[in-house]
């Protein structure tokens, strides 16, 4: 105990390191109170050590030691948390991974509404105090045909903040059939209950029919909701009510219909081969009094909460006090302008919506890619590696198309000593990490959103 406090009493002083060449050095760049903090961590995890009679190497209580560690922590703390990864996994709009990778128009918009000051609240016709989402309305009511429209920061942003307004101490109508959670634990009950209104259960799990509606309608109901299943389907004996019916029960007791389509397409997907979500403008037509949708599903925006529909719904939406708790920054809203201008204005929306080119990519040319990965990856892993090219089939993600899957390739990764779950810690700690799958006793890399070979080559830069 006597040698560990002579040991300690040896340890340098806060000033002595940051008057040292080293600690002069970070001073240039980093602020010295952070520098401090940093240091009195150090000493202090030092001093713990020692005190609880655990083995510290001698050379761990000089000052070069000390001052490589204080080096260490404030570059590693200088990384963005947030960092580039190469999305092989097969979940093609993958929540945890950021979803909707944005057009190239859309990040040059945030980058310049960032550069310098703009008119995000202010009318330069009038001179005078305007309204951010203006900038939005005139786009979604143009590509809807809603009468009038708002932006908000989520789509569960969005529905929190629609059935409040139109429901608050009131009864909403709903199909138990279609009471869904929508990810990360967060439920469609929940979120109405949140909003102040009260649920009204109607039907069973797979059968809902018109009657139950029209029993269910009375003194306190201020709206029928009906909500887009996105996120899984139910077969076999199973019934439901369209929204054209759902639209007549509301007009015949004068009872506003909303619609929570989740994902929520603006063009028809079956055009790029895939099945028809619901399309928003259909959805309107059919007499829809407020819809809401995301940004950042299939439409390939910014993550965002999209709310269209009749005028005086939306100008009563736009009041809400919690429209303001919930609104979008000049980011989303740029970014979100942007996307909304391709889709009104391009011949060839593929290849400008990112997701849109993932969706739609041919096996061909996924199958050239696929080639060069192989026998580049295959060099750079070594023989100990099995590597095979497999037909595989990739999946939309965040709720979107559930039950449907798109042809594509995969490159299956095998090693005699290592699981599946070590290799796939190993691609993790590439630069950038790689995140794939695994499928049985394979690794598996995912080709569809693959363009650049070179990205699933992995470099070794961390241990």
């Amino acid at each position: 105990m006597s040698q560990a406090h002579d040991s300690l009493r040896e340890l340098p002083s806060i000033d002595r390191l940051l008057n040292s060449s080293v600690g002069q050095a970070l001073a240039e760049r980093f602020n010295r109170d952070y520098l401090v903090r940093q240091c009195r961590t150090i000493l202090d995890e030092i001093r713990v050590t020692v005190r609880q009679g655990q083995t510290v190497r001698t050379q761990d209580l000089q000052e070069s030691s000390i001052l490589r560690e204080l080096e260490a922590r404030v570059h590693s703390a200088s990384v963005p948390r947030l960092t580039r990864v190469v999305n092989a996994t097969g979940t093609l709009l993958h929540t945890n991974l950021g979803r909707a990778v944005l057009p190239q128009r859309a990040i040059e918009s945030v980058t310049r509404v960032n550069c310098d000051p703009v008119n995000l609240e202010y009318d330069l016709t009038r001179g005078e105090r305007g309204r951010r989402e203006e900038a939005i309305e005139h786009l979604l009511v143009d590509l809807t045909g809603a009468e009038a429209a708002t932006v908000v920061n989520n789509n569960a942003a969005a529905v929190l903040l629609t059935l409040n307004t139109l429901g608050e101490n009131k009864e909403i109508v709903v199909s138990r059939g279609e009471l869904v959670e929508i990810g990360g634990a967060f439920r469609i009950p929940e979120i109405m209950a949140k909003s102040g209104v009260v649920l009204k259960e109607v039907g069973t799990t797979n059968r809902t029919h018109p009657q139950d509606y029209e029993n269910a309608i009375g003194p306190k109901t201020a709206a029928l909701l009906k909500v887009h299943t996105s996120n899984y389907k139910i077969v076999g004996f199973s019934s439901n009510v369209e929204l054209t019916e759902l639209v007549r029960i509301g007009q015949q007791h004068n009872v506003p219909v909303i619609e929570d389509l989740g994902s929520g397409a603006l063009v028809d997907l079956s055009k790029y081969g895939l099945p028809k979500e619901p399309i928003v403008s259909e959805r309107i037509s059919q007499g829809a009094d407020v819809v809401t949708f995301s940004g950042d599903k299939v439409l390939g925006g910014p993550q965002a909460g999209l709310i269209v529909g009749k005028k005086p719904w939306l100008q009563r939406i736009v009041r809400n006090p919690i429209h303001r708790a919930v609104r979008a920054g000049k980011m989303t809203i740029a970014a979100l302008e942007a996307t909304l201008e391709i889709y009104q204005q391009a011949t060839t929306l593929a290849e400008q919506i990112p997701v849109l080119r993932v969706f739609t990519r041919s096996l061909e040319d996924i199958d050239a890619v696929g080639s060069l990965v192989l026998a580049r990856l295959q060099h750079a892993l070594g023989q100990e590696y099995s590597l095979s090219l497999e037909e595989s089939a990739a999946q939309i993600g965040s709720g979107a198309l559930p039950t449907e899957e798109i042809p594509t390739r995969v490159i299956a990764i095998r090693h005699g000593a290592l699981r599946p779950d070590q290799i796939a810690e190993r691609f993790r700690n590439a630069s950038p990490p790689i995140i794939g799958r695994i499928h049985g006793d394979r690794f598996i890399l995912d080709l569809r959103t693959i363009f650049d070979p070179m990205d699933l080559v992995p470099v070794w830069s961390r241990s």
